[in-house]
């Protein structure tokens, strides 16, 4: 660490944050590589810290003897005032080095509403904020993630965009940068080569127009960049790179675990979660993959807890015999075996008899609308009659509290099914009461979290309206009005920042200008209630003239060019345009294993898909 930052350790809250050497961080000689890569998480270091696709890159790029990558949190409040008081530039944690020096500068958008962190820490990294005021070939900027299924609002600012799973891109962009920088390639010969990456989206090789209604006209190329930009995918989750060990923070972290993660994608195709369609195929990794992975970690970094990471673990194909083998050796290691993503109607007696064997710890389900109706219209394929028999199974082996996840906001949503949200609620509490199995002396408590609907690219819900601030309030009123028990919590997302995402999420390369404005009007950490300025994101679409409504509160017609259509993410446009006509109509479509719907993500995969056997 470097003489200038230390001084500055003793004037914040958490220095731990910014010291590195922890265990299993990597360290190597920088003059003996040839690319430096700073991955950066733009939130702090206890959430960064938590995300397994950071320890994934983290670890691959470690394993190339010419590559060092580190890692990058952004600063809080208290450090940010050190830097910038002591004209002090934004460094990486294993070598102490300002990030300003580096190759490769990459971050993970996980949340849109990260976009001001992005660029609060390349200004504290003193580099430029717009790409186009880059004209030497290093540093690149790059982006990647979930919120990269639309990238058009930040495309000012990033050089090239990794779309899908970066296991494979993220190697074949540091070959080609390292050998831009041998033969003394420019920064534009560069991104002429990386175009042609599966996986590597340019943005500055595309131009945006529009028509007089403000919709977007066309996205088309300006050289010879291909029309469609295909995400990169991992064909075989058995084979693909998976670290042995992680770096164990000295700090307490958000997620503080082993996470093992043992299948990719979603066989369920409910109509809201963008995962589930960006992340197609399913591919599973074996239970023997799975086993080995979970053990080598456990050794490595000396974890009393392992997490089973998917979209949803019940689903995998072989959970039964996973879990058995796990168990096997966790319980008498006295380790404990998480398992989130529990799904109500496969919540079977073999998978009790093996939760019984683990830690307790409270249950999550999410049966997501409270009426049949609108759980019909958002495929979500669970009936109330499977979450109350789920329900009584786990009050019969000893739970006593139940978490029950909703959305509000929903398309179609009345009223009558936000209270119908509280009417599931009290059937849970009432279930409880009535089982003669429950635990005696005790009571229940069911807590429900309602998140406000976003409508999401990628998703068959894209083209839907977003409820406005005002009805979401509304909606949130009644839900608290409908509960008739204190045995039942509510909690809720607040409504400005819903609109926030709602914006970005949907948005285009107008809005670039925006963003840039908030970040100088002092918006920054937006997804945090504290420190979010609505007000000024406000003024921000004022200034420049944008009307932030005009991106939520419309519903998008079938035959509207959407600012993502020239992006492949394997799901075809007409399966999800027929998935959102059913949704109008309360028609479900069965999940991948009882019949294969064609959605058109197997094409990616060569034509594979562990869904369909």
């Amino acid at each position: 660490m470097k003489k200038e930052v230390e001084k500055l350790l003793q004037y914040v809250q958490k220095p731990a944050r910014y010291i590195g050497g922890e265990l299993n961080a990597v360290m190597k000689d920088k003059e003996s590589i040839d690319i430096r890569y700073a991955f950066c998480f733009p939130d702090t270091y206890e959430i960064g810290m938590s995300h397994l696709g950071m320890k994934i890159l983290y670890g691959l790029v470690n394993e190339r003897e010419d590559a060092w990558c580190e890692r990058v949190f952004a600063p809080d409040n208290d450090m940010e005032e050190q830097l910038r008081k002591n004209n002090v530039p934004l460094f990486a944690l294993e070598s102490g080095d300002y990030i300003n020096e580096f190759d490769m500068i990459g971050f993970t958008l996980q949340y849109e509403l990260c976009y001001t962190n992005v660029l609060n820490m390349l200004n504290l990294a003193h580099i430029p904020l717009k790409s186009e005021d880059r004209t030497d070939l290093t540093p690149i900027i790059c982006v990647g993630g979930p919120c990269c299924c639309n990238p058009e609002p930040i495309t000012d600012f990033v050089d090239i965009v990794f779309l899908g799973e970066g296991e494979y891109s993220t190697n074949e962009v540091i070959d080609l940068l390292k050998e831009c920088k041998k033969n003394g390639a420019t920064k534009q010969e560069f991104l002429q080569k990386a175009k042609d990456i599966t996986g590597v989206y340019v943005p500055s090789l595309y131009k945006d127009s529009y028509n007089e209604d403000g919709t977007l006209k066309s996205l088309e190329s300006v050289s010879d960049a291909p029309a469609v930009i295909k995400k990169s995918i991992v064909s075989d989750m058995d084979k693909v790179y998976y670290p042995k060990e992680f770096v164990v923070p000295y700090i307490n972290i958000v997620h503080d675990r082993a996470v093992e993660e043992i299948f990719r994608g979603c066989i369920r195709g409910c109509r809201f979660c963008q995962a589930g369609f960006i992340y197609r195929p399913i591919r599973e990794k074996s239970v023997d993959t799975i086993n080995e992975q979970c053990k080598a970690l456990i050794e490595s970094t000396g974890y009393d807890e392992i997490s089973l990471c998917s979209l949803s673990t019940s689903d995998h194909s072989d959970v039964n015999n996973m879990l058995t083998t796990l168990i096997d050796w966790t319980v008498k290691e006295n380790i404990n075996l998480s398992l989130p993503s529990l799904r109500v109607d496969n919540f079977s007696d073999e998978l009790v008899e093996q939760l019984n064997k683990v830690r307790r710890s409270g249950l999550t389900f999410a049966p997501e609308a409270g009426t049949q109706r609108l759980r019909d219209v958002i495929n979500k394929n669970v009936t109330e009659e499977e979450v109350i028999k789920t329900c009584t199974k786990a009050f019969d082996n000893g739970w006593t509290s139940v978490k029950l996840y909703f959305m509000m906001g929903l398309p179609t949503e009345t009223m009558d099914d936000i209270k119908g949200i509280a009417d599931l609620g009290m059937e849970v509490v009432h279930a409880f009461y009535k089982n003669p199995n429950r635990q005696k002396g005790t009571g229940v408590q069911v807590s429900i979290s309602c998140a406000s609907f976003i409508p999401k690219p990628f998703t068959p819900f894209q083209w839907e309206p977003e409820d406005s601030m005002e009805l979401l309030k509304e909606k949130q009123k009644h839900l608290l009005e409908s509960i008739p028990s204190k045995k039942i919590r509510v909690s809720y997302h607040e409504t400005p920042t819903s609109l926030l995402e709602g914006v970005l999420a949907r948005g285009d390369r107008r809005l670039g200008k925006v963003i840039l404005r908030a970040y100088e009007l002092g918006c920054k950490f937006d997804s945090w209630d504290d420190q979010f300025n609505f007000d000024a994101w406000m003024q921000a679409f004022d200034e420049i003239g944008i009307d932030p409504h005009f991106y939520t509160h419309r519903r998008r017609e079938f035959s509207e060019l959407l600012p993502w259509d020239h992006l492949d993410f394997g799901v075809s446009r007409k399966f999800l345009e027929n998935e959102n006509k059913k949704a109008h109509m309360n028609q479900t479509t069965p999940h991948c294993r009882i019949q294969c719907a064609g959605c058109g993500a197997n094409k990616l995969n060569g034509g594979k898909c562990d869904a369909r056997s």
